[in-house]
């Protein structure tokens, strides 16, 4: 997944996610901080959200439907990551992929898991904490490697 595939992304569903929200044009625009003339030519798909708006929107709405369907239950994770093409250092605790993730690899009390949505990767440690992610799967299993390996 690409900034520019989830800037398409997230426009493409910008009333769906105003509309399950409950909010007007209006208090939506001042919610994601553009003008209701913005948000209208988003909604209308006449131009895209820029990378901010996008970023603001996830992270304001990223407990409705539409957004957890877009990137599964951590939009942030997956924005962070292709943001910063990829992370690797701890990082908040996770549920430890219950919903949303495909175990790849179990090593030495690590895990290396896929997201079913958004197909990036991450390694999750033996506390479920997070601390590598990527949409980079040689990458990914190349870390996952070295974490493993280290630990034998």
């Amino acid at each position: 997944m690409t900034r520019e595939e989830i800037i398409m992304q997230v426009s493409e569903k910008l009333r769906l996610i105003r509309t399950e929200a409950g909010y007007t044009q209006d208090k939506m625009a001042d919610i994601i901080g553009v003008s209701k003339k913005t948000l209208v030519q988003i909604e209308k798909g006449r131009v895209l959200a820029n990378w901010s708006t996008v970023v603001a929107i996830c992270a304001l709405f990223r407990e409705t439907e539409t957004v957890q369907f877009l990137f599964g239950n951590e939009p942030l994770e997956v924005l962070e990551t292709v943001a910063r093409e990829g992370i690797d250092y701890r990082r908040t605790k996770t549920m430890g992929g219950r919903l949303w993730w495909k175990a790849i690899s179990k090593k030495n009390g690590f895990i290396l898991q896929q997201n079913i949505l958004s197909k990036h990767f991450r390694i999750l440690d033996a506390g479920n904490y997070r601390i590598y992610s990527s949409f980079d799967e040689k990458m990914t299993k190349q870390r996952f490697k070295e974490l493993t390996k280290s630990e034998e």
